[in-house]
């Protein structure tokens, strides 16, 4: 765990996941960040990410290439972890300081067939995003684009780049949707090691839920908790 540091540089550079310096990324940030100040540029790649993405846990890649955020963006989807390296990516790739963050989340909304495989309703090592702004580190979560919100009932994660954006205790309904367990800490790469340590330990059959379709799953568990006409 790595703890705040002095100086926002080391956050800059590329790494072999944290590809920012991949011109797929670049492009990204050509198109979405503007011209704006450094948060205007970093709340536009939020929503760039967090809506241009889709968010699927179903298909989970842990390779250092699978992870990446230049994959992510040739794949157009991406679970929590993949997102929120993306986002620390087009940071970097616009000069803006951003770095990995992870925490366990007691997640109370999920479709039946992911609270299944998992055996748990806890996410360990859920994703996020650190960026540094007007001399301090403001959290981003840009994991779950608009319409998958609209669908679940959940409120929208909004993102001004002054304050944290995290995600909320309830949804549109009243009823549990998160609760942080524990803050692992935030990196300035992605610590691969102990994500494969997590799922290992605590999600031993995920990789049978890659031939599963997330988006038809949200879509039946939609209608049948739809309120009738």
């Amino acid at each position: 765990m790595l703890g705040f540091m002095n100086t926002p540089t080391p956050a800059l550079a590329a790494t072999a996941i944290i590809d920012a310096h991949h011109p797929s990324v670049r492009a990204f940030v050509d198109a979405h960040a503007g011209t704006g100040s450094a948060r205007e540029r970093a709340v536009a790649l939020y929503y760039a990410v967090r809506d241009g993405i889709r968010y699927d846990p179903y298909q989970i890649d842990l390779s250092v290439a699978g992870l990446s955020a230049s994959q992510v963006l040739a794949n157009g989807f991406g679970w929590c972890v993949p997102k929120a390296v993306l986002l620390t990516a087009v940071c970097r790739a616009a000069g803006i300081p951003a770095r990995i963050g992870l925490a366990d989340v007691r997640n109370h909304l999920s479709t039946q067939r992911l609270r299944e495989t998992m055996g748990t309703d806890v996410f360990y090592g859920h994703g996020y995003t650190a960026i540094w702004l007007d001399d301090q580190w403001v959290k981003a979560t840009p994991a779950f684009n608009l319409s998958l919100c609209e669908k679940m009932r959940l409120h929208p994660l909004e993102f001004d780049g002054r304050a944290d954006s995290i995600y909320h205790p309830f949804d549109l309904e009243g009823r549990r949707h998160m609760e942080y367990v524990r803050m692992r800490g935030e990196f300035d790469d992605l610590p691969r090691e102990e994500i494969l340590r997590l799922f290992t330990e605590h999600y031993p059959a995920m990789p049978g839920l890659e031939k599963a379709d997330w988006e038809r799953d949200v879509q039946r568990e939609s209608d049948l908790s739809a309120p009738p006409n």
